[in-house]
């Protein structure tokens, strides 16, 4: 999650779920960033398994032509790694070049990202241990919030004291 130290506008209050930390680098979702576009519009075939707001998400800065969805499944899928890969209790990322009909019954539903957030090696640790990220666990829910614009918020709350205060950090510093 961005703290409010953090002033890249891309990141402003974002929570971010992590996909890949290694020695590489990092990369990650925007979790809070929908866009106006209708997932049906580029991807009809999965609009009906979208999770509200049924809208692309901006996943992040770095490659804003590529797609990476998520989905929330009941159970433990039975599909293979190439279309499922899972990330978090039941969600995981899946491929938008399988099948979406032949999914309806494994697939309670998709989120879909434009772009993704990419950090070289250490450079996510160095702005963790300058205090731009608070780092804290996610759960399912967040994958697939139908109201994103409250959670930055909503995850702050959840945190114990003295994190959960950040929750009612005023939008601008100046108008407090």
């Amino acid at each position: 999650m961005a703290t409010p130290l953090l002033t890249d506008p891309n990141f402003d209050r974002t929570v971010i779920l992590m996909l890949e930390d290694n020695d590489d680098g990092a990369l990650g979702l925007v979790l809070n960033r929908p866009s106006p576009l209708e997932v049906g519009e580029p991807l009809p075939d999965w609009a009906d398994l979208s999770a509200p707001p049924p809208v692309v998400f901006v996943g992040g800065p770095v490659s804003r032509s590529s797609v990476i969805a998520l989905a929330r499944c009941s159970d433990e899928p039975e599909m293979s790694d190439e279309t499922w890969t899972a990330v978090l209790g039941p969600i995981g990322v899946l491929d938008l070049t399988a099948d979406a009909a032949l999914l309806h019954a494994l697939v309670d539903d998709v989120r879909v990202f434009a772009g993704y957030a990419g950090w070289d090696s250490a450079q996510l640790r160095g702005e963790i241990a300058e205090g731009a990220w608070f780092v804290v666990d996610a759960l399912p829910i967040d994958a697939t919030t139908d109201d994103p614009e409250d959670l930055w918020r909503e995850v702050l709350r959840r945190q114990p004291d003295p994190l959960r205060l950040f929750a009612n950090y005023p939008e601008d510093i100046s108008s407090n």
